[in-house]
């Protein structure tokens, strides 16, 4: 049986990931914070099936032991404060958690458990205002504490790889939502709003900067992608997105108007939820995914949105 650890398996990702191991036979692992109760509900149906284990990317020492006692056939390091907002508040931590985390990980890997294939979670924030579409050879040059972070990661996984000859996998994956989504991101702030607006429960919904444009995926087919850079047989770097880019606007218009509400009649912009840097356009060009992998998004934009107010419109009813 195969066996996998994922970091960070409580969080969207992790839970959908978790899932689809699980469907393929793997014995899955998970690590998850001692003191986080925050996520739990994604993976409560599945626990009975799930190792978990209590930690974080804070300390090599725990991550090594873990490895080691674990030697799994694959690692996949979603872990991290992955806000980008909240990343201007607190840089030290999301450095050492985003950044230096993964480190840690590579680290354990080479001396434990150098066999192991290695997925680490990057992102489109990478990218900064590089002019879009984005690919695996645009100019990075993030403009957020987290970006930075997530840069950091990005390079010490392809130094591991090409130094210690690791399989090492990146994937640049733009941004992916879902009913399980964070409710402090802005899809999931927008969608809940939809719905607990024309059930009484909130009267106005407030943004920051409704013209960000970002190419919006479904993240149970990301999930899928991720596991298909493991099974390919060469490590190696991937951009995964729709190739359509939305604008916060966009996002907002079509969540409303599947309750039947103008959004202009309930949304305000206020200026402290604009980012100190923002990221204007970001669009992905997953051309190399696509040849390479075989991997294409089966989720529209449209079905992503509604999929996310149901979930959404449901627990605004158990209110």
């Amino acid at each position: 049986m195969t066996k996998a650890l994922i970091t960070g398996i409580s969080g969207q990702d992790g839970s959908y990931l978790a899932e689809l191991l699980l469907s393929k036979g793997y014995e899955v692992h998970g690590l998850i914070r001692r003191n986080s109760r925050y996520g739990i509900p994604n993976i409560e149906h599945i626990l009975n099936k799930l190792e978990l284990h209590y930690g974080d990317l804070a300390t090599e020492n725990h991550i090594s032991a873990l490895v080691n006692d674990i030697k799994p056939d694959e690692l996949y390091n979603l872990a991290s404060q992955s806000d980008v907002g909240i990343s201007f508040e607190i840089p030290e931590y999301t450095g050492d958690i985003t950044g230096l985390g993964v480190l840690r990980v590579l680290e354990a890997l080479k001396k434990f458990s150098p066999k192991t294939k290695f997925y680490q979670a990057s992102s489109s924030e990478l990218f900064g205002n590089s002019p879009p579409p984005q690919n695996e050879e645009t100019p990075m040059s993030p403009r957020s504490p987290y970006g930075a972070a997530k840069l950091y990661g990005f390079a010490i996984t392809k130094i591991y790889r090409e130094a210690y000859g690791l399989f090492a996998c990146n994937g640049i994956l733009f941004n992916h939502e879902s009913e399980r989504r964070g409710e402090n991101f802005v899809t999931r702030k927008i969608t809940k709003a939809a719905a607990r607006i024309i059930k009484g429960q909130q009267d106005k919904l407030y943004l920051g900067n409704l013209h960000a444009k970002r190419d919006w995926g479904y993240a149970p087919d990301y999930c899928e992608a991720m596991w298909m850079m493991l099974q390919h047989d060469r490590p190696g770097d991937f951009v995964i997105g729709t190739g359509i880019a939305h604008s916060v606007r966009e996002f907002v218009s079509r969540a409303f108007g599947l309750v039947g509400l103008n959004w202009e009649n309930y949304v305000e912009t206020d200026p402290q939820f604009y980012r100190p840097a923002e990221v204007n356009y970001l669009l992905a060009d997953s051309k190399k995914a696509n040849e390479v992998l075989g991997w294409q998004p089966k989720t529209s934009f449209d079905s992503l949105v509604e999929r996310m107010i149901e979930g959404d419109f449901y627990e605004a009813n158990l209110v």
